[in-house]
């Protein structure tokens, strides 16, 4: 049993590394499957016995590529994955707000005091991202030619 130390917070338990042998133990265990999955890797049985043409190709689908692997993509694909990071970040938000500020058993005194300022501004927000949607509407960037 740790002796109890005195702090600034008060009175703790002192640091006990048996506390940690479950996470030092799962660290072990993550570390030798990474070097276990290398290197079993190459091992000669797991290896192709014979090499072909076929298995040295780029893409093994049953198709042979076609033109060059550096090939310039329509800037509707990067529009797509910015606006999917807008919308995600969105939910990323919103989501703990909403649990803090309609929980269950809540500061009073805080909804009061800061609750209408916050929603005011989750409104502004949420019009400004509307704004953005509907601007990447109006611009076709929806819509897949």
């Amino acid at each position: 049993m740790a002796t109890p130390v005195l702090t600034p917070a008060g009175i703790e338990p002192a640091f006990d590394i048996a506390a940690y042998y479950p996470v030092l133990i799962y660290a072990a265990i993550v570390v030798a499957m990474a070097i276990g999955i290398v290197a079993s890797s190459h091992l000669p049985i797991i290896k192709p016995r014979k090499t072909t043409r076929t298995k040295q190709m780029t893409y093994e689908s049953g198709m042979d590529p076609i033109g060059s692997a550096r090939m310039q993509f329509d800037v509707k694909f990067y529009l797509i994955a910015i606006l999917f990071l807008v919308f995600d970040v969105e939910l990323l938000f919103l989501y703990p707000w909403a649990v803090t500020a309609y929980a269950e058993g809540g500061d009073p005194a805080w909804r009061g005091a800061f609750g209408p300022i916050v929603f005011v501004e989750i409104l502004i927000f949420l019009a400004t991202l509307a704004i953005a949607y509907a601007y990447a509407w109006r611009k076709g960037v929806f819509q897949w030619r």
